[in-house]
């Protein structure tokens, strides 16, 4: 008979434990370390009598299987999977409550069992009932979809109805925290039945061949919660961000084994679902005023897409000892080095004033080329003057003051001149061609000048 061990799970990071205690020294979370029990045929070992078999290996060089790829008539969702689903793939998709994950996968499902008659596919809902997600699909349009539609949550029932159907093209689980297996002495949501519940269905998923959605709950730190080796085993991991009191969606890889990471996808959330944005640059720019001072708008890319977008500083006066520093959308750490770079390169006094920079949008940057654009709308703001309204900016800022090349910058003037934009602030290099729109500097000094021009 096998033996029960009992040991300590971190619900945070999966840290285990030989007995409980308040702070897990890992992740530093309190209160997350649970008591679970185990087999201890979980916990095999190699060692024994039977001998193991001599595995084959083969040279890089060989033929190769195409995968084919299922449309999901969906152009965003195709571009962040790298041009569609690969069949027997298994894609994990986490967001903030509320943010659309459910809503997303129900409109892909539904179109392409709706588009392809002998695709069959299923959308397997732990956490509400039948009539909740009929609800759902006839406010979005969808309830005539030949989708099959189930509530339930014990695998070992999931698993053995899904072996009967051995056309199954798209599974969706719904979400894999409300999923369990009788053998496992834990609760669902715990990092043990995590962690067994997806490596089975993930088993299933490659031996029948069908794509594999999997529904993941996010942490306080914005991170898909259980072991983060539920990351490791799934083909794909998809991130849903976005701010409820914004209508803009992005839907962005930060892994991908059949195309490129952080591709995004742009949707906006409507009455009717979800709508793909075929042109985010135009709807983020849509209510931008060119007058104002403290703005000016940043080239950026995602992934294989340009993405222009305005950042907003404010900067004032305070009468506290301490100034405020606060930023959304980018990381603060990188605007307090633009901040010292600006007070010791250039002599400008932001040091006893509050600053505010905003990402207009909802959208989250995070390349060092937005750092000239953060320069100029402070630099804006505190001489309350406003930046040529034509002109984009991107660049990499150096602790000496000096502005270094980035990218696809030619990509990345042609989605500016799309809209409109008649020249661009860029750093000096001499693979750059030759335009009397286009301002290059070497240094954050040239931008003061340039500015002070006007």
């Amino acid at each position: 008979m096998a033996k029960k061990i009992r040991e300590f799970v971190c619900q945070s990071c999966g840290s285990v434990y030989p007995r409980w205690q308040g702070k897990c020294e890992a992740c530093g979370e309190w209160n997350t370390i649970v008591e679970e029990t185990q087999q201890s045929s979980d916990f095999t070992t190699i060692k024994g009598k039977s001998k193991g078999k001599e595995i084959d290996f083969v040279s890089l060089d060989g033929e190769l299987e195409n995968k084919t790829r299922i449309n999901t008539h969906n152009k965003e969702l195709n571009r962040v999977c790298g041009g569609g689903l690969v069949e027997g793939s298994v894609i994990l998709i986490g967001g903030d409550p509320g943010i659309g994950k459910s809503t997303i996968l129900l409109q892909a499902v539904s179109q392409i069992a709706a588009k392809n008659e002998e695709k069959e596919c299923f959308y397997i809902s732990g956490e509400e009932s039948i009539e909740q997600v009929r609800l759902r699909a006839k406010r979005l349009g969808l309830e005539k979809s030949p989708v099959n539609l189930a509530s339930a949550t014990n695998v070992k029932d999931i698993i053995a109805t899904l072996e009967k159907n051995r056309q199954s093209s798209v599974v969706i689980i719904d979400s894999i925290q409300t999923m369990f297996i009788e053998n496992i002495e834990s609760a669902p949501g715990t990092v043990s039945q995590v962690r067994a519940c997806g490596n089975e269905l993930i088993k299933l998923a490659k031996k029948q061949g069908f794509v594999l959605f999997l529904v993941g709950h996010m942490t306080k730190q914005g991170v898909i919660a259980g072991p983060r080796v539920l990351e490791h085993m799934v083909d794909t991991v998809l991130y849903f961000e976005g701010d409820r009191g914004h209508q803009f969606r992005i839907l962005r890889a930060v892994k991908n084994r059949f195309g490129a990471t952080d591709e995004i996808g742009v949707f906006e959330m409507c009455d009717k679902g979800l709508i793909e944005v075929e042109n985010p640059s135009a709807l983020f720019l849509a209510e931008r005023r060119g007058n104002v001072s403290g703005s000016c708008v940043f080239a950026g890319i995602e992934g294989s897409r340009p993405v222009l977008v305005e950042i907003q500083a404010l900067v004032s006066s305070t009468d506290y000892s301490a100034p405020k520093r606060a930023v959304v959308g980018w990381d603060a750490n990188r605007l307090s080095m633009i901040i010292a770079v600006l007070q010791s390169r250039c002599d400008l006094n932001l040091g006893g004033m509050d600053v505010f920079l905003n990402v207009a949008g909802g959208l989250k940057i995070s390349e060092p080329a937005a750092d000239l654009a953060v320069a100029a709308a402070l630099i804006s703001s505190v001489q309350n003057k406003p930046m040529p309204a034509d002109k984009v900016i991107f660049g990499e800022i150096g602790l000496s003051g000096e502005v270094r090349a980035v990218g696809q910058s030619d990509n990345r003037i042609k989605e500016a001149m799309k809209l409109g934009f008649k020249g661009a602030i860029i750093p000096k290099n001499k693979k750059n061609k030759k335009d009397k729109n286009m301002f290059e500097i070497g240094n954050i000094q040239a931008l003061i000048d340039w500015y002070n021009q006007f």
